[in-house]
Parts: C-alpha cells; structure tokens; sequence
C-alpha cells in the first residue's frame, strides 16, 4: 500500500470514528445539537450543542462507540436536494447543520448536500470519507481524550459549543506508542522546563500572552539573535531600528489593516490615534523610500530583532507558541527582478546554517501558495501571483530541494518558502519564512532609477530565519528537553567547591578560564550546601559541565570534570579543559 493510500485509510478511519461518537452522543442525549467532526492530526473531533459533558463521561461514550461498531453498521452516501435536507434538519432542530447546508449550498436551491448513513439508526450531513462498515473500525486503537469548549465555526459571537476529542490508529500498537509519546512530550513540555530551569515566567499583573524573560531566558534569547544578526552581517544586511507604535495611516496603505484590524493594539494619543505595530516591513519601506537608489545601489537589505504585538484572543494563547508580544529576527531586501534567485539563495544558506547550528535533522520547505477559490483575500492581480509562485517554484527546483506545495497558506501579499523541522520526538514545527512580494512596494509607490535612467519599482523579500524567537525557543526547549548544547547553555559552567576552604581556588579556576575564553558563562557555586546536593541540583538545572574542586585540586592545580549524560570525566588540567572546551563551541556553531 502506498504512503498516500495508507494516509486515505486513516483519515476515513477517523471520519468514521466521528460519526461513531456523534451517534452516541445522540443515544444518551437526543436533544443534541450537532455541530462538525472533522478529522485531526491523530484523530477527530465533534462539537455539540445543547449537552452536558465532562471528562468522567468519556469512558462510557467510548463503550457505547464500540458497542455501536460491533453491530456492523454500514455506511452509505447519499446526495441530497438543499431543499430536501433542510426540511429534514429543521424537522430534526439542528440550527448548526442549517447554518452548514446554507454555507455549502450558497443560495442555490437546486444544488446537493452529502448526506451519510450509518446503519438505519444515525443519518449526518457529510462529504465522505468513510469505511464501508463500522466492522472495520480498530476498536482497540481508538480513545476519546478530553472535552472543551469551542465556540461555532470559531466565532466569539457564535454559540459556545462542547468539543469531545479523540485519537485513532490502525493499530494498537501505534496507539500505544502514541501515548508514550505524549507522555514524553509532557515531560518536555516547555512551559514547565521553562519554569523549573528559570528561563521565563507570566504575571497576572503584566497580562495573558506577554512573557517575562528572566536572565537565564535573555542570555539564550540574545545568542540565537546575535548568531543570526552575524551571519545577516556577512550577507550585507544593515541594522535599522523603527519605533512600536505608528498612524493606522501605514497599515492602511501596505493593506494590513484592512486584513488584521481586529488583531492590533490601538493606542489613544492626545491628539491622534495610533497602533502597536504587528508586523515591521511596512516601517522599512519608509525607510527605503526616504533616499534615492540606483539600481546599482540594489539589493538594498534592512534587519532588526525587534518586538510585535498583536491581540490574540485569550484561549488561543499557550505558552510561548502563541503569545501577544513576540519577538522577530526580520528582515527585507529590496531588489531588482533579475536579483530574485540570488537573494533567495542568500537567506537559503543563512537558514541552512542556523538549522545545523541547532541540529534539526529533519526538515524541508513548505511552499505556500494563495488559495485559488478566495481570491479577494489577497492583494494583487492574477498575473503578479502567476508569477511570483512560478518563480519561487523554480528557484526550489534549481536549488534542488524538497518541498511540499501547500494552497492557502500564502502571505496576503505574496507566496512564500516556509521552513518545516521535525524535533526529536517526531513533531513538526513552523518557523522561518521567505517571502516574495511585487505589491508593497508598489502600493508605498516604492523606486529606483534603472540603467536607462527610467524610475522602476523593485521587489521585495521579506524573511525571518527563527521567526518568532519565542516560538523558536518553545521549540529548541523541547527539542533538548531543556539540555541545551554548550554554545547556547545560558550557564555553561558551575564551579563546585567541597567546601569553602576552596572557593578561593575556585575563583582562581574561574577568573584563568575566562582570560582563555572571556565570554564563558560560568557560575560558581558556593552556597553552604552538601557537595552532592550541588551536583544533583547541576543535573536538574542540565548544566553542561560540573568541575568539582577540592584538596587534592588545588594541589595538582586541576579540576574534576563532571558532563552532562557523560558523568564523571575524571581530572584534567585547566589548560587540556579550556583546549576540548574550544573545540567543542567551535564544532557546535559551524
């Protein structure tokens, strides 16, 4: 079976388990409301009205689900007149299947709805896929895990309804390796490895969605962004700084507003209203537009790490993954058409180097084009968008590298290369992006003079390589579990004393070490503590290394090297220490 018919099998697997659950939701509550039940990455949802839910009600659901299923049920489709379904689900009090059938249909009277039976008992409105019968559901590899609220088709204006979740596989094996999973990813989780390692925190008092970094979390925070401002140094990106407020006037004009107003901050002035800037490109254009260029000044390229704000809605807000204040690594380049390749190309390897310095091995490129069907959601006419996703399809294909084409997840103003990793549990994240763009810069009325001395208006490329640098740590902490490598270690060293007899020599380790390498971070730890509960607590807080030092120490002038995973190294002179030291930050960063 191949990679694509086995996915098809699975997702009508799940499909099927959704009607499974929505049919016994409606055996012990028949005044239910149905809302949807789509599949999920991993399993399935359905959303209900009118019902009363809890967690503790999940066990006998999934009995009624299975024993439904061993009745052999058959599945059949059916097409439906509009007309026809809507008398039967105005009949039946389903205000959600009516809103559906209304949006599917789109006013016409004459056009069909899927409808779907399950045995003779339960009828769905519903597309497909299913299997032909409930006798080949894996009972043994399903499992209802958690009820939520959610509000109808996601609107806060809209009811709120109850949301009954749950997993399926084709086997119960993968069921079971799911769940250790799960229970890996918990021990992972960054929002409590953040707290117990003291790298970030929330108050109440600060507000929902805006972290709090301690300066553990600066230290880590500020060498991922000072290794990708390097590296835009060497490519000839040149550091700007804009302010965080602006007129709503900008977004107006880059088209922002129209598309994000419900998601900006406003800002009340004396005199004027203002917004918390959500995104920074249209700041650069003001920036580029205020010299005159040549086109032998192109590839103009602006870079800055600076904070957006955007406001998102409370229960969509989760850790450092989706927060209200994040921080980008962005950056534009403003550009002649014959300049595309080459600049792509640029922040290609520039993203190529960040991904080994933080050793994600798997990863590809997601190439994220305009949704064909809702065209009015994006700027600009067809031919610049014909054309802008060819070229980007042809670059990817030059360069030879893999990727995957996706409809819909293209910028409002232009496709884009969006950066796909696996971390070490198999899970996929979304971080970097390049972004081709042939609409701002006409809209801010954006030139250069051309060879014929004619004014043209360039390109732009708008790119962040971490893109959120909070998402991106949210990612590295789970990734390592906390047990970030040497160069990005907020605390690469703790000097243990035995006792306090030692910490002169301690300090006298410590200040030889940083003549060697001035920019080590290391911590002495002198506290009045057991030499074992400073190596236990080292090993909580997954310290790199632990040298411990003693009588016999200060009398050979060494150190007793402890690493982490490794445990004890044994002694080894100060010298040989700082020499494995600097390959070791050498090897990590190229």
């Amino acid at each position: 079976m191949s990679k694509k018919e086995s996915q098809k099998d699975i997702e009508n697997i799940r499909h099927s388990f959704a009607h499974l659950l929505a049919a016994g939701i409606k055996k012990h509550y028949p005044k239910a409301q149905l809302g949807i039940g789509p599949t999920i990455e991993h399993g399935f949802y359905y959303d209900f009205g009118s019902v009363d839910i809890s967690q503790k009600d999940l066990n006998r659901l999934e009995k009624e689900m299975r024993s439904l299923a061993k009745r052999n049920l058959a599945f059949k489709k059916e097409l439906w007149f509009t007309k026809k379904a809507e008398t039967y689900y105005k009949k039946e009090k389903q205000p959600f299947k009516l809103d559906l059938i209304k949006e599917l249909s789109k006013g016409k009277r004459d056009s069909k709805v899927g409808m779907v039976y399950m045995g003779g008992s339960f009828l769905d409105l519903c597309k497909g896929g299913h299997v032909k019968n409930t006798k080949e559901l894996p009972l043994d590899a399903f499992k209802l895990t958690r009820v939520a609220g959610a509000y109808w088709r996601g609107d806060e204006k809209n009811p709120m309804l109850t949301r009954v979740y749950g997993v399926s596989f084709q086997t119960k094996k993968e069921l079971q390796e799911y769940f250790l999973q799960l229970a890996e990813a918990e021990k992972r989780d960054h929002r409590k490895l953040g707290l117990a390692l003291g790298l970030f925190t929330f108050s109440e008092l600060v507000g929902s969605g805006l972290p709090l970094f301690t300066p553990k979390g600066t230290i880590v925070r500020k060498v991922l962004s000072d290794f990708i401002e390097n590296l835009e140094r060497k490519y000839g990106y040149q550091q700007v700084w804009i302010p965080h407020i602006t007129k709503p006037d900008l977004y107006r004009i880059s088209g922002h507003l129209e598309k994000f107003k419900d998601d900006l901050f406003y800002v009340k002035g004396k005199d004027s209203e203002f917004v918390l800037k959500p995104m920074n490109c249209p700041h650069h254009t003001q920036i580029y537009k205020a010299q005159l260029h040549s086109y032998r000044d192109l590839p103009v390229r602006y870079f800055e790490t600076t904070t957006v704000y955007r406001d998102e809605q409370a229960g969509e807000l989760g850790g450092l993954t989706r927060v209200r204040a994040f921080t980008q690594d962005d950056g534009h380049a403003f550009l002649r058409h014959d300049q595309i390749a080459n600049e792509i190309d640029i922040n290609l390897r520039i993203q190529q180097e960040l991904i080994k310095a933080v050793d994600i091995k798997e990863h590809w490129i997601r190439l994220s084009l305009r949704d064909e069907k809702n065209k009015k959601a994006y700027l600009g006419d067809d031919l610049i968008w014909k054309r802008a996703q060819r070229e980007m399809e042809e670059i990817l294909k030059q360069h030879k590298i893999p990727y995957t084409k996706v409809e819909g997840e293209a910028a409002f103003y232009g496709p884009k290369l969006d950066f796909m990793a696996k971390d070490s549990l198999g899970r996929e994240w979304q971080f970097s992006t390049i972004q081709l763009d042939f609409n701002m810069p006409k809209r801010f009325g954006l030139e250069y003079i051309s060879q014929d001395g004619s004014k043209k208006t360039p390109v732009m490329i708008h790119r962040a390589f971490m893109g959120s640098i909070e998402r991106f740590m949210a990612m590295l902490i789970e990734h390592y579990a906390g047990a970030f490598p040497l160069w990005l270690a907020p605390e690469q060293i703790w000097i243990v004393p035995v006792s306090d007899k030692f910490v002169t020599y301690a300090n006298k380790v410590k200040d030889e070490m940083q003549s060697m390498i001035p920019h080590l971070r290391i911590a002495l730890r002198d506290e009045n503590e057991t030499l074992g509960k400073k190596i236990r607590e080292g090993e909580m807080q997954k310290i790199p290394y632990l040298l411990i030092v003693g009588e016999k120490e200060e009398a050979k002038s060494i150190v007793s090297v402890r690493k982490r995973t490794k445990g004890d190294l044994g002694p080894m002179s100060i010298n040989n220490f700082i020499k494995e030291l600097a390959e070791e930050l050498k090897t990590s960063q190229n």
